[in-house]
């Protein structure tokens, strides 16, 4: 049987900010990092040419070798004729030369390098095919099931494609998970054989908080970015891509950017370890065990619908004895007309042991007299 408890939630209120939450970004994503919920979506599902931005795969994939000691920056890899004569942006890597694993990530993260792009690529796996299938692989491990890689750098490939919701998974990845080598991403500019490129980010220096991550463009995917900004213990996540003109990218990112943290907050509903709601148990030592989350519960949401919001706890019962601390019993669930459905799992948050047999036949008896309430 299946139990609902609705539970009362109490939200400051301030007055509402007029906005239009849309986008001229025929793909686009927009996701507070901080609670995970979805600020904005524009046909984030589909599956996209992401041009550059596929860089920031191949930038993980170099991240976790560093992070587990196969690699180290200070390790060379060679520079192949392929990867010499690569097309679009160049870090200008010399052919038959040895480059260092940093001057390679600095040009493929800062300069966007093709070139560099390939010899990190050929170095780690022999050739760029091979890397291309480990991308893939690596990828679908990550929850990146839209991905479908088939080069190192984003060049223009039928089946070369990831969705924008997945582009924006990614990047939480590389900020989370690697905050030692997150800080290049904000580099404004990079050097390579006398070449001083400057960083494509138009967010960088322009957008309070602006730290990374990748823009990418060719004919087919229009011009994309992948950007984060963080401000006061919050972190925003952008995808756009389709764009018709870097302006028109630059401009929308900044607008997104802006109306994310200006429109919307985040509100804390439930500390960790805190009783969301209790339970009734059946032929257990306590009548009713408490139900909690196993983290913070913060929901994002906009200024003007916190008086819509609802909780709700749902489970299904009874609830039998015994039960151990820490086991999944319930799911807190928040919704409201102009948010996206949000839930949390809840756990038993004691021990509940098992009556003898005596009080499990008082309770058989009391059931059978008065029925279970699981409410009571």
């Amino acid at each position: 049987m299946r139990f609902v408890t609705s539970i009362a939630l109490v939200l400051l209120c301030a007055a509402p900010v007029v906005h239009a939450d849309t986008t001229i970004a025929p793909n686009a994503i927009l996701i507070d990092g901080t609670t995970g919920t979805v600020l904005l979506d524009m046909n984030a599902e589909e599956p996209l040419p992401p041009a550059s931005m596929s860089k920031l795969m191949t930038v993980l994939m170099v991240f976790e070798r560093l992070k587990a000691g196969v690699l180290s920056m200070d390790q060379t890899f060679p520079v192949s004729h392929k990867a010499w004569k690569m097309g679009g942006s160049k870090t200008f890597v010399r052919v038959n030369r040895r480059v260092s694993v940093e001057d390679l990530l600095r040009g493929v993260i800062v300069q966007s390098g093709n070139d560099a792009s390939v010899v990190l690529a050929e170095g780690i796996s022999g050739s760029e095919d091979a890397f291309a299938a480990t991308m893939t692989m690596r990828a679908h491990e990550l929850g990146l099931a839209s991905a479908s890689f088939r080069n190192a750098t984003g060049w223009p490939h039928p089946e070369h494609v990831i969705s924008a919701r997945d582009l924006a998974h990614l990047a939480q990845i590389l900020v989370t998970e690697f905050p030692e080598y997150y800080g290049m991403f904000a580099e404004r500019e990079f050097e390579f054989s006398k070449i001083k490129q400057p960083n494509r980010n138009p967010l960088l220096g322009n957008v309070l908080g602006a730290d990374g991550l990748k823009t990418g463009h060719t004919n087919a995917s229009g011009y994309g970015l992948t950007a984060s900004a963080a401000r006061d213990g919050r972190r925003l996540y952008l995808v756009l891509n389709g764009l018709k003109s870097s302006r028109a990218r630059a401009r929308e990112a900044e607008r997104l950017i802006e109306w994310g943290f200006r429109e919307f907050a985040a509100y804390p509903l439930f500390k960790k370890g805190e009783t969301v709601e209790t339970a009734a148990v059946w032929l257990g030592s306590l009548d009713r065990v408490p139900l909690v989350a196993d983290r913070d519960v913060v929901l994002s949401l906009k200024r003007r619908a916190r008086a819509d919001l609802k909780a709700s706890v749902r489970w299904t019962g009874p609830i039998v004895a015994p039960v151990v601390k820490g086991q999944q019993l319930a799911t807190l669930r928040l919704e409201g007309s102009d948010i996206q459905s949000v839930e949390h799992p809840l756990y038993a948050g004691v021990d509940v042991e098992q009556v003898g047999f005596f009080g499990r036949v008082f309770e058989r008896m009391r059931t059978m007299i008065f029925g279970f309430d699981p409410a009571a």
